[in-house]
């Protein structure tokens, strides 16, 4: 069997929203994101028995690591900023995990979100345009679960071998000057910033990239549909820039319904850029 031509790697979760409780994890939200903009898709994650998989698109593949506990998180919104709490975690994911036909993809992203994923397997993938979400590199739970942020403990052996590395302006609260040097080690970074758009770094120097107007309902997987995004734009035209408006544009339109349901696929992304480019 021959590889997917985007794989995910990362927990998928639980995410409960008060007495709601939704499939998540940023590995299925780009996973979703990839798949509704036309490529194979599959996901190396990690969950226990009580993950609803019915929900998960049928064109998803997933190879799970079996685990005692899905991981959950709780989010609460308090002063403008979501919080999150971690009530249980699946199995880390390493080398020994990934299945050998699935090691020669066309595009990879590392999507951890609570330190699961080995950074080892960015050496998995020597043909393949490689990626990373850092975000789950950067955070520590405390003893009451809560997630705290935490300097990035060995970053140079990913970097080194990263296409692109995404991150929000939430996961570098200060860690600026780390950023940085990061976003100076590979050849393309962004920093997501919500309704204020994004900055692009295309070989260490800092481009802006320009919001498109949304109206809020849910902003839950928004960076994770920005990052598969730039990947599926960017395999198709090699432009970076070009890559980012469409992933502006696709991370606007998932936050205006619930979960994943807002992602566009590839029609409902080339009529918002259009108007989008229109407004320049």
């Amino acid at each position: 069997m021959s590889a997917p031509e985007f794989v995910a790697i990362g927990h998928v979760t639980l995410d409960r929203f008060g007495d709601v409780v939704r499939p998540g994890g940023a590995a299925l939200y780009a996973a979703v994101t990839a798949a509704r903009l036309g490529l194979s898709v599959g996901i190396l994650t990690s969950h226990a028995d009580d993950f609803p998989l019915e929900l998960v698109p049928s064109r998803i593949e997933l190879i799970s690591v079996p685990a005692a506990a899905t991981t959950v998180f709780e989010h609460e919104q308090g002063a403008g900023e979501r919080r999150l709490r971690v009530r249980a975690t699946a199995a880390p994911l390493g080398l020994d995990d990934l299945p050998e036909d699935w090691r020669d993809p066309e595009v990879v992203l590392l999507a951890p979100v609570v330190n699961e994923v080995d950074g080892a397997l960015a050496g998995a993938f020597d043909g393949a345009t490689l990626a990373a979400e850092a975000q789950g590199w950067l955070r520590a739970v405390a003893a009451d679960g809560a997630v705290q942020s935490r300097t990035w403990p060995s970053p140079k052996g990913v970097l080194s071998r990263l296409q692109a590395l995404f991150l929000s302006g939430a996961d570098v609260r200060g860690q600026e000057a780390a950023m940085t040097e990061w976003v100076q080690r590979v050849p393309v970074a962004a920093v997501t910033a919500g309704a204020r758009g994004a900055l692009l770094y295309v070989n260490g120097d800092r481009y802006e990239v320009r919001p498109r107007r949304a109206k809020q309902i849910d902003a839950t997987g928004a960076g994770d549909v920005f990052a598969a995004t730039w990947l599926v734009r960017y395999r198709l035209s090699g432009d970076p820039w070009e890559a980012a408006e469409a992933a502006a544009c696709a991370a606007s339109l998932a936050v205006e319904a619930e979960g994943w349901s807002g992602v566009p696929d590839a029609a409902a992304l080339e009529a918002a850029l259009t108007v989008y480019r229109r407004a320049v």
